[in-house]
């Protein structure tokens, strides 16, 4: 009885590690993207339950938003990119903006991200 050898070539396993690599790769990019958008949406919510925050102006606004980003390490939102508008008895708060980075050679990984948050009258404002 001739026995045969079975499992995965040198040659095989060289082109799953280099696939695997290349998602490994690609993740340590988009990852603090993703954790950065979430940042900015723990931000917005935060800053949707302070108290008076519908009472404030909106530079006021603005600057406990970015007072916030800054306790994350968020940087690609810029002021540019927060939109303050007056909606009923509050303020409805835009965040849209887009983060570029280099993946490979020319190739570059575009997220775009976009989170709204109503600022409004709550109980405690009363």
């Amino acid at each position: 009885m001739k026995r045969t050898q079975s499992g995965m070539t040198l040659i095989g396993f060289v082109i799953v590690l280099a696939v695997a690599g290349v998602f490994i790769y690609m993740g340590m990019k988009l990852v603090p993207m993703y954790s950065e958008y979430f940042a900015v949406k723990e931000a917005l919510k935060e800053l949707s339950k302070e108290a008076g925050i519908s009472q404030k102006d909106p530079s006021s606004i603005k600057d406990l938003f970015f007072r916030r980003l800054y306790i994350s390490y968020a940087e690609n939102v810029k002021p540019e990119n927060v939109k303050i508008a007056r909606k009923d008895a509050g303020y409805t708060m835009t965040v849209d903006y887009e983060v570029r980075r280099p993946l490979i050679a020319n190739i570059d990984v575009v997220g775009h991200f976009t989170a709204d948050q109503l600022l409004s009258r709550t109980a405690l404002d009363e």
